[in-house]
């Protein structure tokens, strides 16, 4: 057996022990919702790889778990891992393939006989989707001081579980003692589009992030019956939202940006009511910051002038919101030039987006064929996945072993 073999055989053994924890049968997607039982079962699963690789496992206070190769008090440490949380019913490889790799390219380094001159540490960080408490990237915008210590503790999830709660402790808030350890971060993703596909190159470096957020739309009408209330004397919150939705996709084409209105809850959510209230979430993207602005400005005012059209209401809410990000530009052309690897941006957000205003942060993408992410289509082949974790173990030798 080859040794390109022999490293696809064994990420495909790694990768069997986590690949059934919080898969649903129904959908084949995933429920790994942060700090619940799937995702407990995979922290203690890292703790245990981390355990068998004598790699020693911190926590910040904030849920974000630290294996680390090396002495867990020194400084300019090399950073690398991911989240295993995952969106309602998505994919297998979001996430959890960048802490896969990150093992099996500690593993590789040893094999060949490399040890780091500075600290090697896999990170695995609490909420990076915000599926449950909503916020995005939570554990480290944590780590970093980004989210306000308040506001964390008291965001809860569907079931009224606060983040706290599902701790089991007040969250830490900043670290910037630790943060101050780390002198570079490397996260391996998915792809989640079609460029390695039409390239045909298995891996790629990523140059930036498009900036992002996600804004709350609250319409607020008349509740009332379906079958007496007349046409005319309704004030229905589910025309305004069916609007709304209909002007961001067509103010998201117009500006060459992405919006998307993927979730909604509608009070009282009878087939025979009409909804007093509907409230909506917008995901919006683009490359330039003037255009995500105008695209959510934009949707807003068309929402607003159909509120008023519907006898409704609206009122917008930021609840997220994350800047364009450039990855270091120094280390992401060191890293293309050492991989010989194509660079692409992406409308993503990850941890890394958040890292990357405080340490030089850079990353790496697996090739998918489907180019489809946040579903149970979502995939990538052991041989590609092998040569990620190839490529992981050449940047990590090379930013912390030389």
């Amino acid at each position: 057996m080859s040794a390109s073999d022999d490293l696809v055989g064994r990420f495909r053994a790694l990768w069997n022990e986590i690949a059934p924890v919080g898969r649903d049968g129904r959908t084949g997607g995933y429920l790994r919702y942060a700090l619940t039982e799937p995702e407990l079962h995979l922290r203690a699963w890292f703790r245990d790889q981390a355990g068998r690789r004598d790699m020693p496992v911190t926590d910040d206070g904030n849920g974000n778990l630290f294996a680390w190769w090396g002495d867990p008090e020194a400084g300019d440490a090399v950073l690398t891992g991911s989240h295993f949380d995952s969106v309602p019913h998505g994919g297998a490889y979001d996430g959890p393939l960048g802490i896969v790799s990150a093992f099996l390219a500690v593993d590789a380094l040893r094999a060949a006989g490399v040890a780091p001159v500075r600290p090697l540490v896999v990170a695995a960080f609490v909420e990076e989707e915000g599926a449950r408490f909503g916020v995005p990237c939570l554990g480290s915008r944590l780590l970093t001081g980004e989210l306000a210590l308040e506001r964390a503790a008291g965001l809860r999830d569907s079931a009224g579980v606060s983040f706290a709660e599902a701790l089991g402790a007040r969250p830490a808030g900043a670290q910037p003692e630790l943060l101050g350890r780390f002198s570079a971060f490397v996260e391996l993703h998915v792809e989640q589009g079609r460029a390695l596909v039409e390239t045909g190159a298995p891996v790629a470096v990523a140059s930036a992030i498009w900036p992002h957020g996600r804004w709350r739309f609250d319409f607020l009408g008349e509740g009332n019956h379906a079958g007496t209330t007349r046409m005319a004397d309704r004030h229905d919150p589910m025309l305004t939202y069916a609007f709304t939705v209909l002007a961001a996709n067509k103010e998201a084409r117009l500006r060459g940006a992405h919006a998307t209105m993927g979730r909604v809850t509608v009070e009282p959510n009878a087939t025979n009511a009409i909804p007093s209230r509907v409230t909506g979430w917008l995901d919006a993207r683009a490359a330039e910051p003037e255009t995500l602005a105008g695209l959510v400005a934009a949707v807003h005012g068309k929402a607003v002038e159909r509120a008023h059209r519907d006898g409704t209401e609206v009122t917008l809410a930021e609840e997220s919101a994350t800047p364009l990000v450039a990855f270091d530009g120094g280390l992401a052309d060191r890293l293309a030039r050492l991989l010989d690897a194509p660079v692409l941006p992406t409308g993503a957000g990850h941890d890394a987006g958040v890292l990357a205003g405080y340490l030089p942060t850079a990353m790496l993408f697996v090739r998918n064929p489907t180019g489809i992410s946040h579903s149970p289509s979502e995939w990538a082949t052991d041989a590609d996945c092998a040569a990620g974790v190839r490529a992981l173990a050449r940047v990590l030798q090379e930013l912390a072993c030389a």
